[in-house]
């Protein structure tokens, strides 16, 4: 961070152009090699721009803030995600329909969804959540139904009712207060229920669900999802 920081300080002195304006006069970038972007002292809106030695001043896309780390668009992140520090941010959207801001994540409507709205340059294209799981405005990202129960029923968007209690022989009981269950057809996801309520979880890292253990395991150990059955 300290590296980061005094390249930022020794570029910023010599810096007086705006809008992606090439720098003429500049001093050689910390590092002539590769692209390299440096946060801006004043304006969290605008950063550096070192490109194989060649320093420019770039301006982030209205809905986008830059703070060295963001990979939404030209290295800068969604406004929310940015912490500016003492750097000033202007805020004000450029508007289109669908879209408040240029770039951005926005709900699909009031009501609980599996769908939300991603802008890009202005343009609204829908995107939808991993299947088990509900956009949440406050966190701008998809989660799960359980969480937002206010405006959400989980077992309408798992397709599952939790049972109030399990045979104490029985895998799932092995789990409890947790009790997993089997999604029906599906080798690489399973339900475990909450506080009551479902939701749906994927093995990952290639694994596959075990019916009988109630556990992910690697495909070969489980005979009816060998090989031929993994995800395409």
């Amino acid at each position: 961070m300290r590296a980061f920081l005094s390249a930022t300080v020794s570029l910023a002195a010599l810096v007086f152009v705006q809008g992606g304006v090439l720098v003429q006069d500049a001093p050689a970038c910390p590092d002539p090699h590769g692209v390299h972007a440096y946060a801006h002292p004043e304006s969290c809106n605008l950063f550096f721009l070192c490109t194989n030695g060649t320093l420019t001043i770039e301006q982030c896309e209205n809905g986008l803030l830059f703070d060295g780390k963001g990979a939404v668009h030209n290295h800068c992140n969604y406004h929310w995600a940015v912490h500016c520090g003492e750097r000033k941010a202007d805020l004000t959207p450029i508007s289109t329909p669908g879209c408040e801001y240029q770039f951005g994540l926005y709900p699909d409507g009031p009501d609980c969804s599996v769908h939300y709205i991603k802008c890009a340059h202005g343009e609204p294209l829908p995107q939808q959540c991993e299947p088990g799981l509900v956009y949440d405005e406050k966190i701008h990202g998809c989660n799960w139904p359980d969480l937002l129960i206010e405006k959400c029923n989980p077992e309408a968007v798992v397709g599952f009712k939790c049972p109030t209690k399990v045979p104490s022989n029985s895998p799932a009981a092995k789990f409890w207060p947790y009790p997993r269950f089997a999604v029906p057809g599906d080798c690489h996801r399973l339900i475990t229920c909450v506080n009551g309520f479902p939701r749906l979880i994927s093995c990952g890292d290639g694994k596959v669900f075990d019916e009988t253990t109630l556990t992910c395991e690697e495909p070969e150990l489980v005979a009816h999802c060998g090989g031929n059955h993994l995800r395409k």
